[in-house]
């Protein structure tokens, strides 16, 4: 019985021992008896939606020594310090302490470099292949592409954002050594290999894209402004087309050596910063009202309505004025129609007031403002909106012009398009299919988060935005032959909560065809010098950018302008 029990047990240690602890007990030993070399993953490449790579990988190589296998230290640092620039000191002091079982001496060296280490037959060094990030068009796409660690790791961007897909599996070179750490000859090399990461096509057009670039650069020149940015979207799809912002980097000459310049030239404040959009929210206001009017609520003013001719409207006690107090101008006999086309503040106090906080908020929540579009984009805003609990009559008076209210760019270009595609609100992205090689992983499908009006009120809000651009306040985005909608903004900005003097952000939404958009671009010039009106600074560039499109896509002029 005694001799059944010990046999038992010493036959469950076995099977403890083998199968159990195996697996552990083996990675141990490997890891004592072998040391590794890192190979690290091709990181996969983005191109824009016609296949034109943006972003890509150049082959580099890291150099290491070894210590316990280094035979002549001296001639190892000699000869690591002439070919690759390093301080002989410092390696040949590395080459000989051998309480570390390796030292990384440099990164990102040619192959030119290592043919000439390899020349003198240096043992205890050793190189491995590195993975490059690449940007052929440098200053381009900048804020949106991003960048990566110097170990290859999505650090911004889209670089960051879709690092999953992109970063692929890393590989090793093991050497069998033995307790020292010292090689051990006439042993193999075991060579696992890294895993290419997945390709990504963006929405992105690479000529559009190009076109913006341009736009932005002769804005930022002409008018010195703090920053010039603009986005161009698909309003049918919610396909970011191009977006591009001044001033900015060049994506192989990443500052980051200077954390300060790098966050502020590096940063995407069309998705990550808010601001208050004056008068491009008018859009917003006047959608409202009129699919109020044709759901049945008598707060709402009809099409036809004329509006009080006075130039300013007093609520609890404050005076709102219209923009024209300094031109001496006055707008008498407003339509909903003539509003838009002017601008006119005290018309859009009324609209506000007449339909009321719980209105208003209900077509903000509806037109995603306070809250995050979901574009694939790390670091997105949600804009600021007072609580409905909070608001009085003197901030929807305000909201209803574009005051008092905060948004980002993103939220605006995306809540314009459902204002006049017929009503639907597409979530923004990025990212249009992502590949294996030649094999499609995922294709991306545009995604309508909600309605926002109805396509009656839709086609009303595109028709008198059209007439915006082609009789009114956006003259300057007007372009003979071709539909073209929008809506001119220009806002104060405020420091410590109070107006800072002469610094405002100047803006303009604009779209075309009016009757069918497909192309939608959001143009904001912040703190211009000199002139600051949005139908002024940003409105031409708006025109600069479709013209380029009209140009590149061979667009036919429309006959019919009834």
């Amino acid at each position: 019985m005694l001799i059944a029990f010990i046999f038992c047990f010493i036959f469950a240690r076995f099977f403890y021992v083998q199968i159990v602890w195996g697996r552990e007990l083996q990675n141990k030993a490997l890891d004592q008896w072998t040391r590794e070399l890192p190979i690290v993953a091709e990181r996969g490449v983005i191109k824009d939606r016609n296949g034109i790579v943006m972003v890509e990988n150049q082959t580099a190589y890291s150099v290491y020594i070894r210590p316990r296998s280094v035979t002549d230290p001296h001639k190892v640092a000699s000869v690591l310090s002439s070919v690759l620039g390093v301080n002989e000191a410092e390696v040949y002091k590395k080459a000989t302490t051998k309480t570390t079982s390796e030292y990384v001496i440099a990164k990102r060296r040619t192959v030119e470099d290592m043919e000439k280490i390899s020349e003198y037959d240096l043992s205890g060094v050793y190189y491995s292949k590195d993975n490059v990030r690449s940007y052929p068009y440098g200053d381009f796409l900048t804020q949106v592409l991003g960048y990566v660690s110097s170990d290859n790791v999505g650090q911004a961007g889209l670089e960051k954002y879709y690092d999953k897909y992109l970063r692929g599996q890393d590989g090793e070179i093991l050497y069998e050594t033995d307790l020292l750490g010292i090689q051990l000859e006439g042993t193999k090399v075991s060579y696992t290999p890294s895993v290419k990461g997945l390709d990504i096509v963006l929405t992105i057009d690479y000529a559009i894209q190009q076109i913006a670039e341009q736009a932005m650069e002769i804005a930022y020149a002409v008018h010195s402004p703090k920053r010039a940015e603009c986005i161009v979207l698909d309003p049918s799809s919610g396909e970011i087309l191009a977006m591009a912002s001044k001033p900015s980097f060049d994506l192989n000459d990443i500052p980051r050596d200077n954390v300060a310049m790098l966050n502020s030239l590096g940063r995407n404040g069309l998705v990550s910063d808010s601001y208050e959009p004056g008068s491009t929210f008018k859009i917003l206001t006047a959608s409202a009202n009129i699919e109020e009017y044709f759901n049945g609520n008598k707060n709402a003013f009809s099409l036809d309505h004329v509006f009080n001719s006075a130039g300013t409207r007093t609520v609890l006690g404050r005076t709102i004025k219209c923009w024209t107090k300094h031109t001496g101008e006055k707008h008498v006999n407003q339509t909903i129609k003539d509003a838009l086309n002017n601008s006119c503040n005290p018309c859009f106090v009324d609209m506000a007031l007449a339909l009321g906080k719980e209105t208003m908020y209900k077509y903000i929540s509806a037109f995603g403002y306070g809250s995050v579009t979901g574009v694939d984009f790390v670091g997105e805003a949600q804009g600021m909106v007072l609580p409905v609990s909070a608001v009085t009559d003197g901030d929807i008076a305000r909201i209803g012009f574009g005051q008092t209210i905060a948004v980002t760019p993103i939220q605006l270009a995306a809540a314009t398009a459902s204002a006049v595609n017929g009503g639907y609100y597409y979530v923004p992205h990025f990212l249009k299919a992502v590949y294996d090689g030649d094999n499609l992983v995922e294709r991306v499908a545009p995604v309508v988060k909600n309605r926002t009006v109805s396509e009656k009120t839709s086609a009303i809000m595109a028709k008198y935005l059209e007439g915006v651009v082609s009789e009114g306040s956006g003259k300057q985005a007007y372009i003979e032959g071709y539909k073209v909608g929008g809506k001119t903004g220009t806002a104060q900005k405020y420091e410590n909560g109070v107006i800072a003097q002469g610094k405002y952000v100047a803006s303009f939404v604009g779209f075309f065809p009016a009757d069918n958009p497909k192309y939608l671009a959001l143009v904001i010039v912040d703190e211009p010098v000199g002139q600051h009106y949005g139908s002024t600074v940003a409105a031409p560039y708006a025109k600069l950018i479709f013209e380029g499109i009209i140009n590149e896509k061979g667009l036919k002029a429309q006959k019919d302008r009834g």
